[in-house]
């Protein structure tokens, strides 16, 4: 799904420290199509504010003293299955990342995330995608480089043959499998732009062609999707 100048986003804060709740409603209300339409302070809020003002995307905090944001989100799907939830966390841990995604959270955002960040995130998930802070995206990667390692130990013992690593040339320009490798290893757009020596409008630009060529909604699955065809190494 593309997301059209008309179309309006309806979003809910749900986090119980006032200014951080103020200073995110404050970032998000500068964006032409974003309407926050309500916040809370806890998870225990979640079901009567998403029944009041049916909001496209919930931005929730982990971390609260009635209902945390895992507890709620299950809650929540069962209820309201369509509606999208964004965590925010302070903790980068990958653990923490897979509990929040199995409850049937859309995303999982750091607190220390710059505004780009934030707004990029509740376009994504609000248009069907899922999206993952690039700082936690490196440490699941790390864990399933451990895994894989495991699972090498695993094959070599009974005879099977390392999965070779081919670039996509076939789909992708020798730059594109450059950015490709870079997300990867969990760089951000800036990050990319300065190993690359390109602006980060020019890394924007190869992102959204990398997405559309490997037929993928963001840049998780991109990342997931490269590793199990061996289009990326894993380091």
């Amino acid at each position: 799904m593309i997301l059209q100048e008309t179309d309006e986003i309806r979003i809910v804060i749900i986090d119980d420290h006032p200014l951080f709740r103020e200073g995110v409603k404050r970032i998000l209300s500068m964006e032409q199509n974003f309407n926050v339409v309500a916040d809370g302070e806890d998870g225990s809020q979640v079901i009567d504010l998403v029944r009041n003002h049916r909001p496209d995307v919930i931005l929730m905090d982990i971390n609260m003293p009635k209902l945390n944001g895992v507890e709620a989100t299950k809650e929540l799907v069962k209820v309201f299955p369509k509606v999208k939830v964004l965590i925010l966390s302070i903790h980068d841990d990958e653990s923490y990342v897979s509990h929040v995604l199995r409850t049937g959270a859309s995303g999982y955002l750091l607190k220390e995330m710059d505004a780009e960040s934030l707004v990029e995130a509740v376009k994504v998930v609000a248009t069907g995608g899922a999206y993952i802070h690039p700082k936690v995206t490196s440490n699941l990667i790390k864990e399933y480089r451990r895994l894989a390692k495991q699972d090498e130990k695993h094959q070599d013992s009974v005879g099977y043959r390392e999965v070779e690593y081919r670039k996509p040339l076939h789909i992708l320009t020798r730059r594109e499998c450059e950015v490709l490798q870079l997300m990867t290893d969990g760089q951000n757009n800036r990050a990319i732009g300065e190993s690359l020596y390109i602006s980060e409008k020019t890394v924007k630009n190869h992102v959204s062609n990398i997405l559309q060529k490997m037929n993928v909604n963001d840049r998780t699955q991109a990342v997931v999707e490269a590793i199990k065809k061996g289009y990326v190494i894993v380091r």
